[in-house]
C-alpha cells in the first residue's frame, strides 16, 4: 500500500439538534475514532472557502506489523448540511492529495439492517444525498464506502423523516457497541485493506 494518507469522512447534518439522528452515525464514528487516537477536531476555513466547511483531525490509524504505527488519517467531519458534503470532501482531497480509492466516506444505510455493517467501494449511492453529492464532486463513484446500518423506516413513515430522527431507546442500547464496530472497519480498510475489511463483516459468526 502506498504511503499516501487516507481521508475518512463522517457524513451527518451540523447542530446540536441534528447529533442524535440516524444520518449523523458518520460523525459518531469520526468522534470515536478521534477519541482512541488522542486526536482533536479543528476548523479548516482557510484551505476550503472563506467559511469553515470541516472540522479535521490528523492523526494515525491501528499499528502495523512489528507494532509500528499505522497509515497516516485524515478525519474530516464536513459543516456543511449533507446533501452538500461534496464540496468540502472535494477541496480536502485535493488539498491532502489524496486519491479517490483512499477516500473513506462513512454513512447511514436504510437498505442494511439495523446494527450490520457492509463495505465497498463504488456502486450505487442508494438515494443518499450525501453520497450523491460526493459522486458528483469527485466525479467518480470510486471511492470505499463503510455503511452503516439502520434499517428501514417503520410502516409508511417517510425515509427523510427516519433518519433526521434520533434512534430509539431499543436501538441506542446497542448503539455504543454499533460505532465501536464500524470505527473498527474503517481501521482494518485502512490498515489491512477493503478485502480483508469485506470478509469479517460481510461473514456470519
Amino acid at each position: 500500500m502506498s504511503e499516501g494518507p487516507w481521508l475518512v469522512v463522517g457524513l451527518g447534518n451540523p447542530g446540536a439538534q441534528y447529533a442524535g439522528n440516524r444520518h449523523n452515525v458518520g460523525h459518531m464514528v469520526l468522534d470515536e475514532l478521534a477519541r482512541r487516537t488522542g486526536a482533536s477536531f479543528g476548523s479548516r476555513g482557510g484551505l476550503l472557502s472563506r467559511r469553515p466547511q470541516a472540522v479535521v483531525a490528523e492523526t494515525r490509524l491501528g499499528t502495523l506489523p512489528g507494532g509500528a504505527p499505522g497509515p497516516r488519517v485524515v478525519l474530516a467531519k464536513p459543516t456543511t448540511y449533507m446533501n452538500v458534503s461534496g464540496g468540502p470532501v472535494k477541496a480536502l482531497a485535493q488539498y491532502f492529495d489524496v486519491p479517490p480509492e483512499r477516500v473513506v466516506m462513512v454513512h447511514d444505510e436504510l437498505d442494511i439492517p439495523y446494527a450490520e455493517i457492509r463495505l465497498k467501494i463504488g456502486g450505487g449511492e442508494g438515494g443518499h444525498n450525501g453520497l450523491r453529492d460526493t459522486t458528483k464532486a469527485l466525479g467518480t463513484k470510486d471511492y470505499v464506502r463503510v455503511r452503516v446500518g439502520v434499517g428501514r423506516p417503520p410502516g409508511r413513515m417517510d425515509a427523510a423523516d427516519y433518519v433526521l430522527r434520533d434512534f430509539s431507546a431499543a436501538e441506542r442500547k446497542d448503539l455504543p457497541w454499533l460505532v465501536d464496530a464500524a470505527a473498527d472497519a474503517v481501521e482494518l480498510v485502512v490498515t489491512e485493506g477493503l478485502e480483508r475489511a469485506q470478509l469479517k463483516y460481510h461473514t456470519r459468526t
